[in-house]
């Protein structure tokens, strides 16, 4: 343990903090620009040629403005320091500001296919101009433009709210192409598209409020976690000699690139307690510059190495564990052959209720060893 102070560089986690919150801000701001310029002449089309698609095009192109904003805002207000009532930060006002943008968004939706579908019941011809045609294939341009640069600097940012914006842009461009196109077969053959292309646009406008609201929802609800950032935690671990493994590694999200996690290694018992501290403060040294996820508590499994005895007992039990196809993992097995106690975990998956698991692994095992107390925990499943 002489090395232990031997840890990796500091990771300027502060500074990518404030650099992600550049790219949002700046990149948000282009949008809103680039929406709101879109939705006025959009909306000057739609009103002098009696196009309710383009109007409702318009209303979208101002609806993705808005969200802009509020992404912004959310930003901004997650990044306050914590403060007495909220010790782990302001983080997940992110996820609120989500959920907003989602009801925006669900709400232009609704809105537009009302309107679309009062304009089949009551028609009204429509007036396309050379102009407008050349405005909406600019527009089109624009927001093809926009996606791409907006789902570029959220896969830099490693923001899911941004790359969610620039699809969403790139799609609008295929609404848009699909309004231009009502409007030249309009001109062309007098066929009237456009109050069913806007119920089409209302249609997935809808779609894709659900799918925000439904990420977000899982966002705030907790999820499994992202499954390269666990096994870069463990790898860290597991990298110390003393270490013969990591599990039950919990992280828990506080917003985005805001993780708190704790985890539980297996070491020799031969370590004393002052050792043990200095690996845990190690780990947890290791883990955060090179991640920047906050180990809040490191457990300790002990695994017998002094008795031949135990290791056979192990050796059994282990096979009979994960005889099982619902035991995903066998870890944390002690045995005192002197007091006749044994312990471990198992992790099984969600086909069977975790008191019947324990069951009948305790009935198993005692038919082996039947003056042994045992003691099994049951942990969740974790894996992918």
């Amino acid at each position: 343990m002489s090395d232990v102070m031997k840890v990796p560089p500091r990771m300027d986690v502060e500074g990518e903090a404030k650099n992600r919150d550049k790219i949002i801000v700046k990149t948000s701001i282009i949008g809103i620009v680039a929406n709101v310029f879109l939705a006025a002449f959009k909306a000057v089309v739609g009103l002098v040629s009696n196009s309710i698609a383009v109007t409702l095009d318009a209303v979208n192109n101002l609806s993705d403005a808005l969200s802009s904003v509020i992404t912004i805002v959310g930003t901004k207000l997650a990044n306050r320091h914590p403060d007495k009532k909220h010790p782990l930060g302001h983080g997940r006002i992110e996820y609120l500001s989500a959920m907003i943008v989602a009801a925006i968004v669900l709400y232009a939706g609704i809105t537009a296919g009302i309107e679309s579908v009062k304009k089949i019941i009551y028609p009204e011809k429509a007036d396309y101009s050379v102009v407008s045609l050349v405005i909406i294939s600019v527009a089109i341009v624009v927001k093809i433009v926009l996606g791409i640069y907006v789902k570029k600097m959220g896969q830099k940012a490693k923001s899911g709210a941004l790359e969610a914006s620039g699809a969403d842009a790139s799609f609008d461009a295929i609404l848009s192409a699909s309004v231009l196109a009502s409007a030249i077969i309009y001109m062309i053959f007098g066929l009237s598209l456009e109050a069913y292309v806007g119920v089409i646009i209302a249609g997935f406008i809808i779609k894709s409020g659900f799918e925000m609201m439904k990420d977000t929802l899982d966002d705030i609800l907790g999820h499994r976690p992202d499954a390269e950032l666990s096994k870069k935690i463990k790898s860290i671990i597991n990298e110390e000699p003393e270490v013969r493994g990591a599990y039950d590694l919990m992280i828990n999200d506080y917003g985005p690139d805001k993780n708190y996690a704790s985890v539980h290694i297996e070491v020799p018992d031969t370590m004393n307690a002052s050792e043990i501290d200095e690996l845990t403060r190690k780990l947890e040294a290791n883990v955060y510059t090179q991640t920047g996820v906050v180990l809040t508590a490191v457990g300790v499994y002990s695994y017998n190495t002094k008795n031949d005895e135990a290791t056979a007992i192990r050796n059994y039990i282990q096979s009979v564990v994960l005889g099982y196809d619902w035991a995903i993992q066998f870890h944390g097995f002690y045995v005192d052959i002197d007091t006749k106690v044994m312990r471990f975990d198992v992790v099984m998956s969600f086909d069977i209720k975790p008191s019947e698991g324990i069951n009948i692994l305790h009935d198993d095992i005692s038919k082996k060893y039947p003056d042994y107390k045992i003691y099994i925990v049951s942990d969740v499943d974790m894996t992918d």
